[in-house]
Parts: structure tokens; C-alpha cells; sequence
């Protein structure tokens, strides 16, 4: 079984305070351990001299046990009602999952 990572970048819309964005991102860390198989999240401001954010000032990754749990969690009344805090901050949003299967080891 895989892991499942689960990440987004957001835009918040003018006028949001960083009060607002911390109070964001401290009810998305809220959903670990109240919903089954959502074992981490962190998240951040932009920080690299790349420039390649496409203008995206934050993002996050969720950790997920398996695909079955992120599956249960999109619809879960949790996310729900985060998601009810946070979208309407938000002026764009992308959010991108990828399985992380166990790392290959060649013996030599």
C-alpha cells in the first residue's frame, strides 16, 4: 500500500489579513487526527529565489495512509466544514495528489 500526498498552492484574495491565513491554515492542521488516515499536513508562505511560483503565495501537504483514506476525506464533514472557512478566502487554488510508493533498493 502507498502513501498518498495530497498538496495545493493557494492565492488569497485581497484584503485577507496574515491573522486570517494562519486562522486557514491552523484549521486545515486541525483535520489531522479527526479524520482516519490523514497523518500529517504542513504548509508555508513562497520562499525561493526561483520565481516560479506563477503567483501563488502559499501552500500545503497533506499526508495520507493510502488512497482509500484521502478518498474518505474529500467528502468527510470535517473537510467540509474547513473547506466552508477557507475557499472563500482564496482567489486560486490548485491541489495535486500523487501515490508515493516505497522507495526501490538495488542491492550491489
Amino acid at each position: 500500500m502507498s502513501q498518498v500526498k495530497h498538496f495545493g498552492v493557494f492565492v488569497f484574495k485581497p484584503g485577507i489579513t496574515p491573522a486570517q491565513i494562519d486562522h486557514c491554515f491552523a484549521e486545515m492542521r486541525g483535520m489531522v487526527g479527526r479524520i482516519p488516515g490523514l497523518v500529517d499536513m504542513i504548509h508555508g508562505a513562497y520562499d525561493s529565489p526561483e520565481g516560479l511560483d506563477d503567483g501563488f503565495t502559499h501552500g500545503f501537504i497533506m499526508t495520507f495512509d493510502s488512497a482509500s483514506a484521502r478518498d474518505t476525506y474529500l467528502p468527510h464533514p470535517e473537510h467540509e466544514r474547513v473547506k466552508a472557512i477557507v475557499v472563500p478566502c482564496l482567489e486560486r487554488v490548485v491541489v495535486f495528489d500523487f501515490a508515493v510508493f516505497p522507495a526501490f533498493r538495488q542491492t550491489v
